[in-house]
C-alpha cells in the first residue's frame, strides 16, 4: 500500500462528506492504487490527485463537483 498524503484542502471537503460518499471515495481510492486508474469519478463529483509510483505515494489534491471544472 502506498503512503497516502491529503492536502487541507482535500481533507477539509472530505470532513464535511455523507457517508454514502465516503464509501464511494474509498472505493475510487483503492481502484487509483491497485488499477492505476487516471480519472476518478464519484457520483457527481471528481477527484483529483497525483501519483508519484517511484516513491510508492499517493497525494490527494482536491475533491470537487463536475460544474465547478
Amino acid at each position: 500500500m502506498p503512503k497516502t498524503i491529503e492536502t487541507n484542502n482535500f481533507r477539509g471537503i472530505k470532513s464535511k462528506l455523507d457517508r454514502s460518499y465516503l464509501i464511494k471515495l474509498e472505493k475510487q481510492i483503492r481502484k487509483i492504487i491497485e488499477k492505476g486508474t487516471r480519472e476518478v469519478y464519484v457520483g457527481s463529483f471528481r477527484l483529483a490527485y497525483t501519483f508519484f509510483k517511484s516513491e510508492d505515494k499517493l497525494i490527494f489534491l482536491d475533491f470537487y463537483h463536475k460544474d465547478k471544472q
